[in-house]
């Protein structure tokens, strides 16, 4: 265990007045630093390691992940935000990574100090450049307790974060499919009958 993040903790618990000689107490620094230690482990992890091996297909159409659960802590008040991922894709000339990939890149991005916004970026950007995916949308919905426990949002407010690149960045049939999936859009055409 990190000594310097122990002896941190400790300085900064009996900073706000608070006994850690109390019952109950006298391991709460340690067992703060062992789960932040859990939170950010994905700090020093590479994208490029998850995705493992890569596979051909003739699989033409988009691959859609969707509700994909994450936990995350904010890097501004370092209170948990946490929701779900969606993830499209078309891949480049049918290569694809494993289903179970997607959800341990969201994992990677989300153990870390974040903001959602950057997590939807670094998701979008993995895939575009280690999968050399032809277009990507990446949309994430969270709640983030630090504004919720401040009284700054009501409950059960959510944010969502959008992040489009390539062919599914561009007005036509792909990017409407794609936003369909995600539940539709005010924006997608529909043919009239």
């Amino acid at each position: 265990m990190n000594r310097q993040a122990v002896e941190g903790m400790t300085m900064f618990l009996e900073g706000l007045g608070i006994d850690l000689t109390a019952e109950g107490m006298e391991k709460t620094p340690e067992r703060v630093v062992a789960l932040f230690e859990e939170l950010f482990r994905g700090r020093m992890g590479s994208s490029r390691a998850v995705w493992g091996e890569i596979f051909s297909t003739e699989y033409k159409g988009l691959i859609a992940v969707t509700n994909i659960p994450y936990y995350s802590v904010c890097e501004h008040h370092l209170m948990p935000f946490f929701g779900v991922a969606d993830v499209i894709y078309q891949p480049h000339e049918g290569c694809v990574a494993g289903l179970s990939k997607i959800g341990d890149i969201v994992d990677l991005y989300a153990r870390r100090p974040q903001l959602q916004e950057r997590l939807t970026r670094e998701i979008a950007d993995s895939i575009e450049r280690d999968l050399l995916a032809d277009g990507v949308m990446v949309r994430v919905t969270g709640t983030q307790l630090c504004m919720l426990m401040k009284g700054e949002l009501q409950p059960g407010t959510k944010v969502t974060t959008l992040e489009s690149r390539g062919i599914l960045s561009k007005t036509g049939a792909l990017r409407e499919e794609a936003l369909a999936i995600l539940g539709g859009s005010d924006y997608v055409q529909t043919p009239e009958l």
